[in-house]
């Protein structure tokens, strides 16, 4: 697995390149926002660690950039901020997690391995299931041409549900997917969100796409 770091403090850069290589990763490193971009673009990489303060072009730039190209290679954001709404922007731009600095580096490292046991599927650019459209790249939701308004977190699992269509998703799966894998999440919070979901989803129409398998999870597919 090929791990791209883009990182303006050399020091932790090394730090991180070293780690990643001593697990058995091969890693490119990238000490701005234009070089890391470049690399990202035209190197076939299977995760990407993106500071967001950089040099030339910041973490959000180069992440908004990436989406808008289609290249949905899985990213962690990494800065010192700790504000909310910078954890919001970094998810809405299309991050996959976020990490803030200063961290333990055995927490990064799991948190690449979690990002990189997601990655199984080719990610179609818009995946469409009945009358319901989703747009990876953009994160637009629609169902029968009006747009639909998701949090970052629903969008997250509806996305993953889509992936999976027709076929039965467990809340263990929802879980290890939606949240860090070391996350003590109790699983009936994937129920609470699930809701949400069908709330923004399936209200108001007579064919549901959202089922719930009893015993077994939740499935996402046309009501025929």
């Amino acid at each position: 697995m090929r791990i791209l770091v883009v990182e303006d403090e050399k020091d932790l850069a090394s730090i991180m390149k070293q780690g990643l290589e001593e697990e058995g990763y091969v890693v490119d490193v990238a000490h701005d926002g234009e070089e890391g971009l470049y690399m990202a673009e035209n190197f076939p990489i299977d995760a990407v660690i993106l500071d967001i303060m950089l040099p030339i072009l910041d973490g959000l730039t180069v992440l908004a950039r990436m989406r808008k190209k289609g290249i949905m290679t899985p990213v962690i954001l990494l800065t010192a901020r700790d504000a909310l709404i910078d954890k919001i922007k970094g998810l809405d731009t299309g991050a996959d997690d976020y990490l803030t600095k200063p961290f333990v580096f055995q927490e990064l490292l799991a948190r690449v391995r979690s990002l990189l046991r997601r990655k199984g599927e080719v990610k179609q650019a818009v995946i469409q299931i009945g009358d319901l459209k989703i747009n990876t790249a953009s994160h637009e939701v629609s169902r029968n041409g009006k747009s639909v308004s998701l949090s970052a977190r629903e969008y997250a699992l509806l996305e993953f549900l889509a992936y999976k269509k027709d076929n039965v998703v467990s809340r263990s799966e929802i879980v290890e997917h939606i949240y860090h894998e070391d996350s003590d999440m109790d699983s009936n919070v994937v129920d609470v969100y699930v809701n949400y979901l069908r709330n923004k989803i399936d209200k108001g129409y007579d064919k549901k796409l959202i089922h719930t398998v009893r015993g077994a999870g939740y499935m996402l597919k046309k009501e025929e």
